[in-house]
């Protein structure tokens, strides 16, 4: 029986060193979203103006409205403790979420993994249009994180399912 997978996704102040995360973001099992600001730590003051442009997020509203790194870690493993987690962007994500639960000095209770590992080559000549189509059907607007999420799990799973109906 094919599970969900739950997606996350998180948006950051820039790429690379000195980069950290500003938003996390998740799409669980039944399509429920969480989603939340991260206010920088004080030695978190890489910021990169190209990645600002896509995210749309100002530094300032950061530091106003978002949480602490501690409450948004144990939010996190309250929601996802013991499961498996995909995004498609490991690489950067894995160092994002490692620097935020260090910061928060609380151990990660869920895995983070790369959603290309459950991609089969089936769903794959598919994904970029279904994925297209998704972000207009539901009217995505915004780069956030947990409607980037939500788009990618619709894309997995409407894939998936196109791809099985194909080989019965």
């Amino acid at each position: 029986m094919m599970t969900v997978p739950i997606i996350l996704d998180i948006e950051a102040s820039g790429f690379g060193s000195g980069s950290y995360p500003i938003e996390i973001g998740f799409s669980g099992r039944h399509g429920e979203g969480w989603c939340s600001l991260i206010r920088p730590e004080a030695e978190w003051t890489h910021w990169d103006l190209d990645a600002a442009r896509v995210h749309g997020i100002p530094r300032e509203v950061l530091i106003e409205r978002g949480n602490s790194v501690q409450f948004v870690a144990e939010q996190l493993n309250f929601f996802l403790g013991g499961r498996t987690v995909y995004t498609d962007g490991w690489g950067q994500d894995y160092v994002w979420l490692a620097n935020l639960f260090e910061s928060a000095q609380i151990v990660q209770k869920f895995t983070l993994a790369d959603l290309y590992e459950i991609i089969d080559d089936d769903q794959l000549p598919d994904w970029e249009a279904t994925k297209q189509q998704i972000i207009q059907e539901l009217r995505v607007a915004r780069h956030r994180a947990s409607s980037d999420a939500r788009v990618l799990q619709l894309t997995w799973l409407r894939t998936y399912d196109e791809a099985k109906k194909q080989t019965v």
